[in-house]
């Protein structure tokens, strides 16, 4: 049974750093095209990286030299490095898995709250 499960959100001030977690059961990290995204409320969701084979990384341009996306197959964990956080980073963050780069992904966790405030 495929399961993604986020953790490591919280209440960080400006320019600070979260590192968020998604634990993965029922497949490999680096078998899925891997990502993370973000929702704030009454706006859609947003990409805000991929990671392709363990390897290959994508950024959507506001968090790119900020934030960095990595995986570990030893401990099936995706990550999320955050740094130099910004008040308009602040939303709920959702790690999601599928086969294909150009489709929708097929699982999704349940999100974890990055708040980013003075």
């Amino acid at each position: 049974q495929v399961q993604l499960v986020e953790s490591g959100g919280g209440l960080v001030q400006p320019g600070g750093s979260l590192r968020l977690s998604c634990v993965v059961s029922g497949f490999t990290v680096s078998t899925y095209v891997m990502r993370w995204f973000r929702q704030v409320p009454g706006k859609e969701r947003e990409l805000v990286a991929r990671l392709i084979d363990g390897r290959t990384t994508l950024y959507t341009d506001p968090v790119k030299g900020r934030f960095v996306i990595s995986g570990d197959d030893s401990n099936n964990t995706l990550y999320l490095q955050m740094n130099s956080l910004k008040p308009e980073d602040t939303a709920v963050y959702f790690c999601a898995a599928g086969r294909l780069s150009y489709a929708s992904p097929s699982y999704w966790g349940q999100g974890t709250q990055v708040t980013v405030s003075s």
